[in-house]
């Protein structure tokens, strides 16, 4: 015998019930009636499944921690709070370049969240690279995990020259103008004022008033 499609099959069996039903007595048409209704409730429902699309997937989750969200807010947000020297920029439209030296804790995180913003008429840009040099060009340098240098190189790399140099907690050193610390699963800075001065950087005193700790040697 050929096997029917089930909803084919289906319809066939309501067909069978109903012929069977047909000039029975009342209490078997009350059943025959329960049993039609039984079959076509069957039928909607294979019907409602056939036509049921698969679950999507959720979006995957960034893949960027709190705490280095916080930390790439604070990186643009310094730069308004330091002054460079006369002369930084090579022209009004020259590019306020963020660099993250080493490893890469962001994910595209920093960049993204710079898009539209300038300091002053500059606009931020973000570069990676793998360890840091004197004509890398960076107004702020991120320092976090070098595979190709040491952080006391890193900072010896860009000393004398306008660099805000910013050390992560994962790699501290005190030498960096600013060390990002964490303190009851907070995200705060330390500011090293005699590093800024050998930078010819000035910070400013409202941004000194925030810092968890001024360091000056």
């Amino acid at each position: 015998m050929p096997i029917l499609p089930r909803r084919a099959a289906s319809g066939h069996a309501l067909r069978a019930v109903a012929a069977l039903c047909a000039g029975s007595r009342v209490a078997r048409a009350r059943v025959c009636a329960c049993l039609i209704a039984l079959l076509a409730y069957a039928m909607g429902a294979a019907a409602a499944n056939a036509v049921q699309l698969p679950r999507q997937p959720s979006p995957a989750p960034p893949a960027i921690s709190l705490e280095y969200a916080v930390k790439a807010t604070y990186l643009y947000k310094l730069a308004p709070f330091v002054n460079w020297p006369p002369g930084e920029f090579v022209g009004p439209d020259a590019a306020f370049r963020i660099c993250v030296v080493g490893d890469d804790p962001f994910h595209g995180f920093l960049a993204d969240a710079v898009v539209g913003r300038r300091f002053g008429t500059h606009a931020f840009e973000v570069l990676r690279l793998d360890a840091l040099t004197a004509d890398a060009g960076c107004q702020i340098a991120f320092i976090g995990k070098l595979p190709a240098q040491t952080t006391r190189q890193a900072l010896a790399a860009v000393e004398g020259r306008p660099v805000l140099t910013v050390v992560d907690s994962a790699t501290p050193d005190d030498q960096g103008i600013v060390q990002f610390v964490i303190r009851q699963g907070r995200v705060g800075f330390e500011i090293n004022t005699s590093a800024a001065a050998r930078n010819h950087l000035t910070i400013s005193s409202k941004l000194l008033s925030l810092a968890l700790k001024v360091n000056s040697r």
